[in-house]
């Protein structure tokens, strides 16, 4: 099990960036653009440093969805390595058999 406040944190982080999304995006596509300016590129790319750094996507961390284990998370399930080796034994995955060969 996962520190308590480092799920909280992930949590806060996920809102940031959910907060800050349109904007960055935004601000991406005018640097990206060829036909930009230069002092507008450079006036987006102040903007965007501006910006707290929780509002990066990939400050998040992926963290599995019943303990918040960070590491080995399977993301087509949402969970650790741990978490769905245990509930794919006991049967709790539909669709998930033990290979044997």
């Amino acid at each position: 099990m996962a520190k308590k406040s480092k799920i909280a944190a992930n949590e806060r982080r996920k809102a940031v960036v959910a907060r800050y999304a349109r904007r960055r995006a935004e601000l991406k596509a005018v640097i990206a653009a060829p036909d930009t300016g230069a002092e507008a590129r450079e006036a987006a790319v102040r903007e965007l440093r501006r910006q707290p750094r929780d509002a990066s996507a990939t400050r998040v961390r992926n963290r599995d969805a019943v303990d918040g284990r960070a590491r080995g998370h399977l993301r087509k399930f949402g969970l650790s390595r741990v978490r769905f080796r245990e509930m794919a034994h006991r049967g709790e995955l539909p669709g998930v058999t033990k290979s044997s060969w």
